[in-house]
């Protein structure tokens, strides 16, 4: 029986964070579903320090919609801190720029990963940076 790690689902939310359509999101969803992986992908664009609440509450809001967490307190703050973790990982290289692209979610049983896979840059000056962040929480 081969049991699922966090790096395992560390590198599916990292595939999510980097798909580059809806097309491909679902495609991944569903076959990471099947190794009972739940997922999911949000996109976002704008100012990178301004951004940090808006990013956190749309990745709660997904996780929720795609049930890889549940409705309660615990779980909502274990998303939303891997969030802001794997945010901080790319901030210092973005402070007063603009940033583009996407948050990767990803849990099966009590591992939680959060990536993101963002351009950073103004115009066509752009830098790329990765975050990933990994929780651990029970399951009910």
């Amino acid at each position: 029986m081969h049991e699922t790690t966090s790096k395992e689902v560390a590198k599916c939310a990292l595939t999510m964070a980097m798909t580059m359509s809806r097309e491909d999101e679902k495609r991944f969803k569903e076959e990471f579903r099947t190794r009972e992986i739940r997922s999911a992908a949000v996109d976002y664009g704008g100012e990178a320090i301004n951004s940090m609440k808006t990013i956190v509450e749309r990745t709660v809001v997904a996780a929720k919609r795609e049930m890889i967490i549940k409705d309660c307190h615990a779980e909502e703050g274990a998303i939303a801190g891997a969030t802001r973790e794997a945010m901080s990982q790319i901030l210092p290289k973005a402070i007063g720029l603009n940033i583009g692209g996407k948050v990767g979610i990803a849990r099966k049983g009590d591992h939680l990963s959060v990536a993101v896979f963002f351009s950073i840059g103004l115009v066509h000056l752009d830098e790329v940076a990765v975050g990933l962040s990994h929780r651990a929480i029970g399951q009910a």
